[in-house]
């Protein structure tokens, strides 16, 4: 099996950068890139969101479909959610199916805003038994330069508060803003160089090691927690990771919640 030289070179470069306390962009162990948040961007959708992470760049789309309630959940409608990455978002990805790395992210973020009860699935239920709303959520990703979890995850829930059911569309009464009653919140760490670091850029991705994906509710429950990839961590690292979670899923909560 050969040996990837260019990974290998990377992850030395990252462990002296770390053992310097920095990062190969010069930003801070906790800290993020530039955060931009729009919304209502995408005119055919019923919501949508685009979100800027560095140079990572995504978009949310949402739309509505009638469905037939499952049997076992008359009264309830549906959420789904899927991640699309093409290769014009970046060249490690390739045309075709749904990779599974793109079938992760999308399963992460749907996990994240399913747990949270932020939609009320029997608030879209039309008929019980006969009709209800499928909320459908698309993430499309326009340039990937990291971390494309925490991206794909605001710009879900950015898109889903600015959604409005189509009702009139569907002769079933009149439009409605779609029910969001919170607004949970991703944020990843990735071991870099030994150390986790939050909101890791490619280069960080490339050369790192484990991951790990925590979605905090407005009153900081953990709605979901996702680890990725080989390795392990310690009850202080973990500790540690939480404490920023914290804090970071406060300050971007402002931001979504001041657009």
């Amino acid at each position: 099996m050969s040996i990837p030289i260019v990974p290998n070179l990377l992850r030395d470069h990252l462990s002296v950068l770390a053992h310097s306390d920095e990062r190969i962009d010069g930003r801070g162990q906790w800290e993020g890139r530039l955060l931009e948040v729009e919304h209502s961007i995408l005119p055919r959708a019923e919501g949508s969101a685009r979100v800027r992470m560095g140079d990572t760049i995504v978009l949310a789309g949402v739309k509505f479909q009638i469905m037939q309630p499952y049997p076992d959940r008359p009264n309830q409608g549906g959420l789904m959610c899927s991640a699309e990455v093409r290769p014009v978002a970046g060249r490690n990805w390739e045309a075709g199916p749904p990779s599974p790395e793109s079938i992760e992210l999308g399963r992460v973020v749907d996990r994240g805003i399913r747990e949270s009860g932020c939609i009320d699935v029997d608030s879209l239920c039309i008929i019980p038994g006969e009709k209800a709303w499928q909320v459908i959520l698309d993430l499309f990703a326009v340039s990937d330069d990291g971390n494309l979890f925490d991206a794909f995850a605001l710009a879900g829930i950015v898109a889903l508060r600015n959604a409005t059911v189509p009702a009139e569309r569907f002769e079933v009464g009149d439009d409605y803003p779609l029910g969001v009653s919170k607004s949970p919140i991703m944020c990843s760490y990735h071991k870099v160089g030994g150390r986790f670091v939050y909101d890791a850029d490619s280069r960080e991705e490339l050369g790192g090691d484990e991951r790990i994906h925590i979605t905090l509710g407005d009153d900081d429950n953990v709605h979901s927690l996702q680890k990725g990839l080989k390795g392990i961590f310690t009850t202080d690292e973990f500790q540690e990771i939480m404490d920023n979670a914290r804090k970071r899923t406060k300050e971007i909560r402002e931001v979504i919640d001041s657009l």
